[in-house]
């Protein structure tokens, strides 16, 4: 019987790292369901806790980071925050596949693709290393690549594309069920950006997968997404259906980020940068709202308390302006 694509729960996620001011939260109570199946988008500037979150799912914050409060449950796992040494290890590749940020950093450049394919297969007690290559090279061959060509290259004899769809094969070629892919189009260039989405939407269909996808490119996350979360400061300020966030945003983070793109047609004056500046690790404030020195709407309550997150139908949005405006 085919494995089913597992659900994803993760509640009350706190990650902190040690720094000389003490401990920082890079991520604050975040909670965030992956529903069985679907495709979640997570976008948010550079520095808004996307990549720290995405690699909780994997328990793989390094130090001088680690999970301070909160659960990472996955069907079929358990909470794999708790996960140690050998656990945690059999629980990454062969049930969780993650494609990095940049794809050649997962990629040793002193071997061939084949090589650190057979090593990958090894490090998780694969018998059938011949069969582990054959489906290596049909996964490379659905993605336009010429599988056995690849297989014998180093990462320095393959293009950027060619990197990050390498990286794809490796997260599934153990038959992984839930794949998170960290910014899987930067660096890339429009026609390569494109072919990788289509990639990503037809694995993702072929092999029943749960999938995550981090980007600061709102474009990416309206081209396969089902659902949409908005990161900023460590904390997610909304969240719901992709097309119903994109089409009538009610954070105010998430309608400055929206209002930042270029357009193709029309004016492109229309076009306006967020004022200011993200917060890093050691600015984001302690209390009250992440986002309140940035934002239009700020009333004197943003300054000492934090804005919960409140359903408001399939959309959930922290920010006290909206709260206030849905019960006037």
């Amino acid at each position: 019987m085919a494995e089913q694509a597992p659900g994803v729960r993760i509640g009350g996620l706190t990650v902190v790292y040690k720094t000389p001011a003490g401990e920082l939260p890079a991520v604050r109570d975040v909670s965030l369901t992956l529903e069985p199946g679907s495709i979640t988008g997570i976008v948010g500037e550079s520095g808004s806790g996307k990549s720290t979150l995405a690699l909780s799912l994997l328990n793989a914050v390094q130090p001088p980071g680690r999970i301070a409060a909160g659960t990472v449950e996955i069907d079929g796992l358990g909470d794999v925050a708790t996960f140690t040494g050998e656990e945690l290890r059999k629980a990454r590749g062969k049930h969780i596949g993650y494609v990095f940020q940049a794809a050649q950093n997962s990629l040793n450049p002193l071997k061939t693709v084949g090589k650190q394919l057979l090593d990958l297969g090894r490090s998780h007690g694969v018998e059938d290393l011949h069969g582990l290559v054959r489906e290596a090279k049909e996964l490379l061959g659905r993605m336009g690549l010429d599988g056995a060509r690849v297989l014998d290259s180093h990462q320095h004899e393959l293009s950027g594309g060619m990197r990050q769809r390498v990286g794809i094969m490796l997260a599934l070629v153990l038959n992984a069920h839930l794949v998170v892919l960290d910014e899987p189009t930067t660096a890339l260039d429009m026609i390569t950006q494109a072919n990788i989405l289509k990639i990503v939407r037809e694995v993702h269909a072929e092999r029943g997968l749960t999938t995550l996808v981090i980007t600061h490119d709102i474009g990416v996350v309206a081209e396969v997404a089902d659902r949409l979360a908005v990161m900023y400061g460590g904390r997610l300020v909304e969240q719901g259906p992709t097309r119903e966030v994109l089409g009538r945003p009610r954070h105010p983070y998430t309608k400055g980020l929206i209002s930042a793109i270029p357009r193709l047609v029309g004016d492109i004056d229309e076009a306006r940068a967020l004022p200011g500046r993200p917060p890093t690790l050691a600015t984001v404030p302690k209390e009250g709202c992440v986002f309140r020195e940035r934002c239009a709407l700020r009333m004197d309550v943003c300054d000492t308390v934090d804005p919960e997150a409140v359903a408001h139908g399939p959309r959930i949005v922290a920010c006290h302006a909206v709260t206030v405006k849905e019960h006037a």
